[in-house]
């Protein structure tokens, strides 16, 4: 067992046995894993190394195999639980190769090698990793196998969290913290983006005294002035202005799990119809987190905060939330379930959301987020952070 894992063999053992019962119920012999995040959840593997292609072979009868680039071997025997004989590589003339040579010819002699080239194999086609020349090559390699769309089969296994999960999802929210804070204290008038972002990843992964953190999935967005309506901006080397408002979205990270944190800012005093706005978010967002139960669904915490903005005449079409956890570029999402309409995943004890009532106008928007555990008791945000709208 590596010293880097962050969890026991017998987490991932776990891990393992509960996606080879999806498997069964799905009725695939097999499982190519290529999503980072999946392939992190059942081996412990990390690595930058999926701008290559890589995957974990999930088979009923066997231990899982790891195959991936021969440069990255040795990072997959240094941070899975798994043997190095179940670490397999192919050479590095398969990268990128001009004598049309495939990663996922390597991969398909693989699926051959273990007896199921004649049998039901799923894969992720959704992931954002498994492109289309990948699924072409490898099901013309495997012409007998019957290969099937699995792409959500471990995502939902990862739906709820062990108190282990949990404890780094809460180290990751110090960080966002310790990132926002960084962001409150930097942002001003005649400061540029780009020196704010720079202070934001400084408390992002410099950390605590305690622990420092990992690259998030996603950049901080930190879209202003103008552009607060548009919510996936980054930064830029303009300077912040006075009357400016700035949203910050941003996520601390500890072994890959997120804590998401979104939270509105303005240079100076803000404009009467943005602070109301903020007031209305505030409101419909604690009015959700107050209904959270085990037992309800998904849908009907989104009702509840649609319900809010309602008497204020508001209306917000996106989805209000996410589940989250685990995270590789270029999102921090599970992709399982979400806070909308007509979501019916009934929420149970463990499950982690990103609850994010963001209201954007044309000229204006805010953010005001919270990442919250499911418990017995209702829900618990996992970050410690006022929520008002900060005057900087």
């Amino acid at each position: 067992m590596s010293e880097l894992a962050p969890f026991q063999s017998r987490e991932y053992e776990r891990r393992v046995d509960r996606t080879r019962e999806r498997m069964r119920e799905a009725g695939l012999d097999a499982l190519l894993v290529t999503d980072p995040a999946n392939m992190n959840y059942l081996t412990g593997y990390e690595s930058w190394s999926f701008y290559v292609h890589q995957g974990v072979l999930v088979t009923l009868d066997h231990d899982p195999v790891w195959v991936g680039r021969e440069m990255d071997a040795k990072s997959a025997e240094v941070t899975t639980w798994m043997d190095d004989d179940n670490v397999l590589c192919y050479t590095d003339d398969y990268v990128q190769s001009p004598h049309d040579k495939h990663p996922m010819d390597f991969v398909a002699g693989v699926v051959a090698e273990y007896g199921y080239d004649d049998r039901t194999l799923g894969v992720e086609m959704d992931a954002y990793y498994y492109t289309a020349k990948s699924h072409a090559r490898l099901t013309d390699q495997l012409p007998d196998a019957d290969v099937q769309d699995a792409t959500l089969l471990v995502n939902w296994v990862r739906l709820k969290k062990t108190d282990a999960e949990i404890a780094y999802m809460e180290q990751a929210a110090e960080l966002a913290e310790t990132g926002m804070q960084a962001a409150v204290d930097t942002i001003g008038e005649g400061v540029r983006e780009s020196d704010a972002a720079a202070a934001i990843y400084d408390g992002l992964i410099g950390g605590t005294e305690e622990f420092g953190g990992d690259y998030p999935a996603i950049v901080p967005l930190m879209p202003s002035g103008d552009y607060t309506g548009t919510p996936h901006l980054s930064w830029s080397d303009r300077e912040f202005e006075a009357g400016d408002p700035v949203i910050v979205e941003l996520a601390g990270c500890k072994h890959r799990y997120h804590c998401p944190m979104a939270r509105t800012l303005t240079v100076g005093d803000p404009d009467p119809e943005m602070a109301e706005t903020a007031e209305v978010v505030m409101e419909g967002l604690q009015d959700a987190l107050d209904f959270v139960r085990p037992g309800v669904t998904a849908a009907e915490v989104e009702a509840v905060w649609s319900e809010s903005i309602a008497k204020h005449g508001i209306e917000k079409d996106s989805r209000l939330g996410y589940s989250t956890g685990i995270g590789y570029p270029p999102d921090w999402g599970e992709h399982t379930a979400s806070l909308r309409p007509g979501d019916e995943t009934v929420l149970e004890e463990n499950m982690t959301f990103h609850m994010i009532p963001g209201i954007w106008f044309d000229d204006f928007g805010v953010e005001i987020s919270e990442t919250f555990r499911v418990t017995n008791n209702g829900a618990e945000t996992l970050a410690d952070f006022d929520r008002d709208l900060f005057v900087v």
